[in-house]
């Protein structure tokens, strides 16, 4: 079993932790919390996901970035990291030579559901990306096959769920054209492939 080396840590301590393996944590409040690898499916959903947003970033000649697996402070001693999150040039240049942390809220953020995140995702981050004042967050559920999108309306979240052949409607990209079964099946390798 592993086990956390340390106990408490500030915010500024996370933003250069390495207890020499590759583990990724997030940091809730002062405390390490190791975050378990993903499936192949989350990979896949998640790189699909990015492949679809860069695209239309590039089709829309936008100065926006989508970046994977970066971090996202929350809190005083709290930083979540992010399955996507896209973010403005202004935002990626501050961080050039740092840690991938915004401090800034993204305008967009993904995560993508696993087993372990379901309470995470749906509870903990819906109320820290709220606070934080992303504008647009959207919780990508293979387990119910669905795509929750919650857009930012006085401080809370307006939640619009997606299924089957629904196309996602987003505000950060409003001429985005996907259906929720397109991302789910591109997550199941038991189909034949087309890419």
């Amino acid at each position: 079993m592993v086990t956390t080396p340390v106990t408490s840590i500030t915010f500024e301590e996370y933003l250069t932790y390495d207890d020499g393996n590759d583990f990724h944590y997030e940091l809730v409040d002062g405390k390490l919390e190791l975050m378990n690898p993903p499936t192949i499916e989350h990979f896949l959903i998640a790189k699909f996901i990015e492949q679809l947003l860069d695209a239309e970033i590039k089709r829309c000649n936008s100065t926006w970035l989508c970046f994977r697996e970066s971090g996202v402070r929350t809190g005083r001693n709290k930083s979540r990291l992010t399955d996507l999150c896209v973010v403005t040039l202004e935002q990626a240049r501050e961080l050039l030579n740092a840690s991938a942390v915004f401090e800034s809220p993204p305008l967009l953020i993904v995560e993508v559901v696993s087993p372990e995140s379901v309470k995470r995702d749906y509870r903990y981050k819906r109320s820290e990306y709220a606070a934080l004042e992303v504008p647009e967050y959207w919780i990508v559920d293979p387990l119910e096959t669905k795509v929750s999108v919650l857009l930012l309306e006085d401080g809370f979240y307006e939640e619009t769920v997606f299924t089957a052949n629904h196309q996602i409607v987003s505000r950060t990209f409003p001429e985005l054209r996907i259906a929720v079964e397109q991302i789910f099946t591109v997550g199941n390798l038991n189909q034949e492939r087309r890419d």
